[in-house]
């Protein structure tokens, strides 16, 4: 069986060798790069299966970076961020981030986030299940696709898993506990909030009218309902 590949993306040395010690030490196969151009690069020749990305980055940030990952491949993207400031978050998981990371941070979250990322599916998974058939949308698990009114909807990862994992119970509330575990896993380490912020970008790409949501219901105090007729 062949290594799971990292790259670490981060402009501070001290950072880069602690993290790849820890990563190398649990087993995975690491490529350490401080900038952008390189990371970019890298992602190319290494093909990792999850990249660490610090948005702090000299030259071309890691917003940028992210950015034109997203145009090429599905990789997981981890980011971190030395900011208090939620908007460099909010913009990251808007573009496909699949995860965020505060610095300062313990090398052992920073595994266990990895962990908990790498266990969710990609395409093609989860495998054999049937597509879901509703009114206006249809979601193919399987073949990671959805459409609305017969147009293909475009979504990230995260997206399209959030939304399965919506359209699986219409008509029943999902709290944020539950929609981390289904999405990220049970072992997530990070703030509910991923969760509002992924469902407005959702809503963005499925709603008519997103200040008004009639796929995706918030029932206040208690989460979120998918309310699609069943075709």
């Amino acid at each position: 069986m062949s290594q799971t590949k990292i790259l670490v993306v981060d402009d501070e040395p001290a950072i880069l060798d602690t993290v790849q010690a820890y990563l190398q030490q649990e087993g995975f196969a690491v490529r350490a790069v401080p900038d952008g151009a390189g990371a970019l690069k890298a992602a190319r020749t290494f093909a990792p299966d999850l990249v660490v990305l610090d948005i702090m980055l000299p030259g071309m940030d890691g917003l940028e970076v992210l950015r034109q990952l997203r145009q090429e491949s599905q990789v997981y993207v981890l980011m971190l961020t030395a900011r208090a400031d939620e908007t460099d978050k909010v913009v990251g998981l808007g573009l496909g981030a699949d995860d965020y990371l505060t610095k300062p941070f313990s090398p052992r979250e920073l595994v266990a986030r990895i962990k908990a990322v790498l266990r969710r599916g990609r395409a093609g998974e989860p495998g054999g299940a049937p597509p879901l058939r509703f009114r206006r949308l249809v979601i193919e698990p399987e073949a990671r696709r959805a459409r609305k009114d017969g147009a293909p909807i475009e979504l990230t990862t995260v997206e399209f898993d959030l939304l399965y994992g919506l359209a699986r119970h219409p008509g029943r509330v999902l709290s944020r506990e539950q929609l981390i575990e289904q999405v990220w896993g049970y072992d997530y380490y990070g703030d509910e909030r991923v969760v509002d912020v992924h469902v407005g970008h959702l809503r963005h790409k499925v709603e008519d009218d997103p200040a008004n949501p009639a796929l995706i219901v918030t029932v206040r105090g208690a989460g979120y309902r998918f309310e699609d007729e069943p075709a």
